[in-house]
């Protein structure tokens, strides 16, 4: 089933697969929720997958900047207004910083939080990835590289107020720095970290059987 969800004055759009508990799946940035295909595949027997295309990305309503803040809220909007009982979140990337801001901002609002390849500060990314970031921002103004430049700015007091349950992921061969990954899973109260041997940033994510395996043991 397709929606439309009004979140904030921007239409989401929003793909409702299955049956079951609500899990809410965040993709990352330049992306849209195509890229978990196989994994709504997958959760769809025993889950409602709610699919989303944050603002500015794929069918959802576009916008002159874009703010982590921001589209926090529009998913704190979309839980609310579909009345979804404090269901799972799993973000890649982008969507892994937007689920943390919302176990800060909103606590309790989530029953489980999985974040794959997310940053807490534009330093967490690796050095070279950075440089490559900023000089694609200087040739094409792009909102979307800005935004990673930037943003986010999620701090260690932030971190250690997140009650929810918390997986952290993360590829060995990750963009994000292995250092910057392990200080975001110790500084969550309880949080269990998962560095994915071999695994880049996305192989194990998009359109990927792999994910499944790797979050199925904490869903359950």
């Amino acid at each position: 089933m397709n929606m439309k969800f009004n979140a904030n004055g921007i239409e989401l759009y929003v793909e409702k697969t299955g049956q079951g508990a609500p899990v809410i799946l965040l993709h990352g940035n330049g992306e849209d929720h195509t890229i978990f295909d196989v994994l709504v595949r997958q959760l769809s027997p025993d889950y409602t997958v709610y699919a989303v295309d944050s603002r500015d990305h794929g069918k959802s309503g576009k916008v002159k900047t874009l703010d982590y803040h921001d589209m926090m809220e529009d998913v704190a909007a979309l839980i609310r207004g579909l009345n979804l009982p404090k269901p799972i979140l799993y973000g890649f990337s982008d969507g892994g910083i937007i689920g943390l801001l919302l176990a800060i901002q909103y606590p309790g609002l989530l029953s489980k939080l999985i974040i794959s390849g997310a940053n807490t500060h534009p330093d967490g990314i690796k050095r070279m990835v950075a440089i490559g970031m900023k000089l694609t921002y200087f040739f094409t103004r792009s909102r979307k590289y800005k935004l990673m430049i930037t943003q986010p700015d999620i701090t260690d007091a932030e971190l250690k107020s997140i009650q929810t349950p918390t997986l952290v992921l993360a590829g060995s061969k990750d963009i994000v720095k292995d250092g910057h990954t392990k200080y975001i899973a110790r500084n969550i109260p309880g949080s269990t970290l998962r560095i994915l041997e071999g695994e880049t940033h996305a192989g194990y994510v998009i359109r990927s059987e792999k994910l499944y395996g790797v979050i199925k043991p904490f869903l359950k």
